[in-house]
């Protein structure tokens, strides 16, 4: 008896049982394949550096270094398990030309490097995460090449070094578990050994990679204090195992943050919908339920008839949920799989995402149970007096007090205030949904903003040109400030120097911190707190730096400024965002360091009627081989792969909240229209037409839509920038301002809402004509 009943009840209300499926299986699948990718994710970073036996600590330097002093530091090191030295041949991208349509990297911001295949740690991987070996001519080419420009195996890489040119075919595309990500201006090109003894040979841009694998990973902090206490090379910066791997899972870990975060707010959505729909059938059932009451049906049996209905539908849509995430996950993680390929499958991959499918399962069947006590209100004599089990409809205010709106629109606007409370919940729905579209829209915009630069601890300019350390960079780099300070073009310029410092951290250990110094003036920065230094004795600090050493405005930080020991105390003048090295960074008005600068930087603006792009043009000729690059394309290369990801995900949220909105408001309608049959029948033989009746609709539809969008953008740009700021501020921005496009968040996204929320209000009164037969001709 119970499946035929519940058969027939599936066969009378398909789209109230469609739509709190869909509902329930959107929820399933974005939890399933959020937590699913945090795993794989998880998995597939571990088991890159594992293939590639990745190291531990990795000192950069430019310059001569004496590798008998490091053999010496190693031996006596009882951290140490293995260590080597790996040289790397720095060819500036003006050289460097990919692809068929041989495109030169004139511009980068990326450091292409060109090395050989190590021989005892840190391998660079192919696609199947196996270590290559390139033949002669041969090139394995990173990744994010392959992805940026379409490249294929076999297209052509050529690298031009003076007089000479030496040509190679891509014979792979590697994966490099130091250098992935776009957000690592570092590339690494392999090459034979015979060929990089050729370009070796025409080249005296050589950088070196000081690698130590230790005996515990635990005791990192430890072997990081007795390299940087010994007095070893270290004019570049240091890297650990655990940076490596933050900056690894940076791009996808926030795409995943995100799509967690919109799934909580779909369960929030299915469970609002179940009551809906529970409330709809039971109003369209409530005459039914009086009667079985009444010939003596037990209230548990009822509610074990409805109780059965969302079981099998929680069910069903739970396991499809699951079932579609298995592919939709593989959407998803192209990225991760792309940079970090498979890893093995282990039983958590799967577990993992059916608890967290099961846990939504279990949210359902429970909200049903809560739901369901509405049962003990019913009685017998009331529901076969075809009373409502909904609210009672208060006349907020009398037709005849109306002196300023048209009868339809009045009598409308009087509906949902007498309704408050049912017309409240279809209110925080719609709320829920331009919160999901206007957030990622938003943060896209924002991104992809030339003043998303002041994200990367950048003052906003024209023009930037960089200078990495070696033999002779400091005159070039003084070569460069003459230049341009006899330059007429130049409306204003700042050259910086970034130098390695010592520092007692809080827990009285000297560390080390990169200091940019330089005037912070002539394009500041906007701080969180205080100020930019403007004494010798201030420095400001980024935003991980300040959480790391425990310090806000007016602290003292004490600093070692040269390689005697002498100390300076330093007050803290502000703290900024940067999500650049790592997010740990300071700036200070301090001479260099000498014998530790790290790199150089000018940052400059060109007077309005300058061309930037022939500037640019001579300067990288005259600057040869600095890296000079437009702010705006420096952002994008280097936070590429996240607008991106970004980009596809933002469309997906505006694809489930219209899709959401639709449905919601076709079970609305149901609902009212369940509600409203003896009043419509009475409107009808008072005179008014059906196209009263469904301006009428409209106009409460609307109206709660439109307080909605607003509360929606409010919550947006509060709310909602505090949730993309809190997921940055793991990375080192933790205010994030939104930057607005007016015409999409304000004009076209609540137009697509308004549009599909219409279109669903007209043709569910349509339907309302057919299935009640009612005459509203």
């Amino acid at each position: 008896m119970l499946g035929k009943i519940l058969r027939k009840d599936f066969q009378r209300k398909k789209s109230i049982t469609f739509t709190l499926f869909i509902f329930i299986m959107l929820s399933v699948l974005l939890v399933s394949s959020g937590s699913g990718m945090v795993i794989k994710l998880a998995n597939s970073i571990n088991n890159l550096f594992i293939e590639s036996d990745a190291p531990h600590f990795v000192q950069m330097h430019s310059g001569k270094i004496d590798e008998l002093e490091i053999e010496k530091f190693a031996a006596a090191n009882k951290l140490v398990e293995n260590h080597q030295i790996s040289e790397m041949v720095n060819i500036d991208g003006a050289n460097v030309s990919l692809g068929r349509g041989n495109k030169s990297e004139a511009g980068s911001v990326m450091d292409i490097s060109f090395v050989k295949q190590n021989r005892s740690f840190d391998f660079l991987l192919n696609l199947e995460n196996e270590p290559v070996q390139v033949s002669r001519g041969q090139i394995g080419v990173p990744v994010y090449y392959m992805q940026r420009d379409h490249l294929e195996v076999g297209d052509k890489v050529i690298v031009s070094n003076g007089n000479s040119a030496m040509e190679f075919k891509i014979a792979y595309f590697i994966r490099d578990a130091l250098m992935n990500p776009s957000v690592v201006h570092s590339k690494r090109f392999l090459i034979h050994e015979a060929d990089y003894e050729t370009l070796k040979s025409t080249s005296n841009e050589i950088e070196y990679m000081i690698e130590f694998q230790l005996t515990q990973i635990d005791k990192l902090n430890e072997f990081t204090q007795s390299y940087q206490s010994a007095k070893l090379p270290n004019k570049g910066p240091t890297i650990d195992y655990h940076s490596f791997q933050v900056l690894s899972a940076l791009t996808d870990g926030i795409i995943v943050a995100v799509i967690i975060l919109v799934s909580f707010l779909l369960i929030i959505i299915a469970i609002l919908c179940l009551r809906l729909t529970i409330l709809a059938t039971m109003e369209e059932d409530y005459k039914e339920i009086g009667v079985m009451k009444a010939i003596g049906i037990e209230e548990n049996y009822i509610k074990r008839i409805y109780m059965t209905k969302y079981i099998v539908t929680g069910a069903a849509a739970t396991i499809t949920g699951y079932l579609v995430s298995l592919f939709t996950g593989l959407l998803f993680s192209a990225n991760i799989m792309l940079y970090a390929g498979a890893a093995s499958e282990t039983i958590l991959q799967y577990m993992i995402p059916v608890i967290a499918a099961v846990s939504i399962f279990l949210i359902v069947i429970s909200f049903t149970r809560l739901t369901l006590r509405r049962f003990n209100r019913i009685t017998a004599v009331e529901a076969l007096q075809a009373g409502n089990i909904g609210e009672t409809k208060v006349n907020f205010l009398p037709l005849t007090k109306n002196k300023y709106l048209g009868v339809n629109s009045f009598l409308g606007l009087n509906d949902i205030f007498g309704r408050i409370k049912m017309f409240g919940f279809l209110f925080f729905i719609f709320v829920i949904c331009s919160f999901t579209i206007i957030v990622p829209v938003n943060f896209l915009h924002t991104i992809q903003s030339p003043d998303f630069i002041a994200y990367m601890g950048i003052g906003k300019s024209d023009i930037r040109i960089d200078l990495q350390q070696s033999e002779n960079t400091a005159e070039r780099f003084n070569d460069v400030v003459n230049y341009i300070q006899n330059d007429e073009d130049i409306r204003q310029f700042s050259p910086m120097i970034t130098s390695n410092f010592k520092v007692w951290g809080s827990d009285g250990v000297l560390e080390n911190i990169n200091i940019e110094t330089g005037d912070m003036s002539i394009f500041p920065l906007k701080y969180l707190q205080g100020h930019a230094p403007v004494k010798e004795n201030e420095v400001a600090l980024s935003y991980l730096n300040g959480k790391n050493f425990d310090k806000s405005i007016g602290d003292k930080l004490s600093l070692v400024i040269d390689s005697k020991g002498n100390e300076k105390e330093m007050v803290i003048s502000g703290i900024y965002q940067d999500i650049t090295n790592g997010g740990r960074t300071a700036k200070a008005l301090l001479p260099e360091s000498k014998g530790n600068v790290l790199w150089y930087v000018v940052s400059l603006d060109v007077k309005p009627s300058v061309n930037i792009a022939e500037k640019m043009d001579e300067y990288t000729k005259a600057f040869h081989p600095a890296k000079v690059t437009h702010l705006d394309r420096y952002l994008i290369q280097t936070l590429g792969d996240t607008i991106e990801q970004l980009k596809k995900l933002t469309v997906l949220f505006i694809v489930i909240a219209v899709f959401v909105s639709i449905l919601i408001t076709s079970l609305f309608m149901q609902m009212l229209l369940a509600k409203d049959l003896s009043q419509i029948a009475v409107m009808r033989s008072l005179g008014f037409s059906l196209k009263d009746i469904q301006v009428q609709y409209i106009v409460k539809i609307l109206l709660v839509m439109s307080i909605a969008i607003i509360i929606g953008t409010i919550l947006s740009n509060t709310a909602g920038e505090s949730m993309i700021s809190f997921l940055w501020s793991f990375l080192g921005a933790s205010d994030i301002q939104f930057v607005i496009n007016p015409v999409s968040a304000y004009i076209i996204c609540p137009l697509i809402l308004m549009l599909a929320v219409t279109v669903t209000t007209i043709l569910s009164m349509l339907s309302m004509n057919k299935s009640h037969n009612i005459n509203m001709e």
